[in-house]
């Protein structure tokens, strides 16, 4: 199952702002901590096991899902590591987030479920959704006055050179595939194929 509860802590717990708020959030305490006390050293499973857990969580998958992403990467003709990073860049809602269409992932998958994009002039609801060389994202109509969407137009944004936005149109387009230098510099992916390699 997915993971509903307070954001803070998951970050707190990995070390690192995972950017699963609109806000920053300090971590500077890790979750659990004694003032004063130390946290025992990690084994290497334990560095890989938590390397799995903070890429699952920056982008908001289940379980399920990130182990069948990871299969289906697994499985293909490149190699494996930047496949998958590259699957988790492809989906919906990481492409409305990344494109500053909304403050977190989940909002953006939130959006996404409530039909509020089009993709390719169809409706689209569905958030693990790869997105192709040429897929042209839209804002439906009746969600030009989301207040997210609103909020969007003032803030600076930087889009990855895979993408080009058009904010007047409130567009997004997917002008090439990205790259494995595209995707969250947060994640080891060589800690997560060790993983699942066991």
């Amino acid at each position: 199952m997915r993971y509903t509860g307070p954001k803070n802590i998951l970050a707190r717990r990995e070390g690192v702002d995972l950017g699963l708020k609109s806000k920053p959030v300090d971590v500077s305490r890790p979750r659990g901590a004694n003032p004063g006390g130390r946290r025992g050293k990690l084994s290497e499973f334990g560095k890989q096991l938590r390397e799995k857990q903070k890429a699952k969580r920056i982008y908001g998958l289940s379980e399920k899902q990130f182990k069948n992403l990871f299969t289906k990467a697994s499985k293909g003709r490149h190699q494996t590591g930047p496949t998958f990073l590259i699957s988790l860049e492809r989906r919906l809602d990481n492409v409305i987030y990344r494109a500053g269409f909304a403050c977190t992932r989940a909002q953006a998958r939130q959006m996404v479920n409530h039909r509020a994009f089009l993709c390719n002039g169809k409706r689209m609801d569905i958030p693990s959704y790869q997105v192709k060389v040429g897929d042209v994202i839209t804002v439906r109509e009746k969600s030009f006055d989301h207040s997210v969407l609103r909020e969007m137009e003032g803030k600076k944004t930087i889009v990855p050179s895979w993408l080009a936005v058009d904010l007047k149109k409130r567009t997004i387009e997917v002008t090439r595939l990205p790259e494995e230098s595209d995707s969250e510099k947060l994640v080891n992916v060589q800690a997560i194929i060790e993983f699942y390699s066991r």
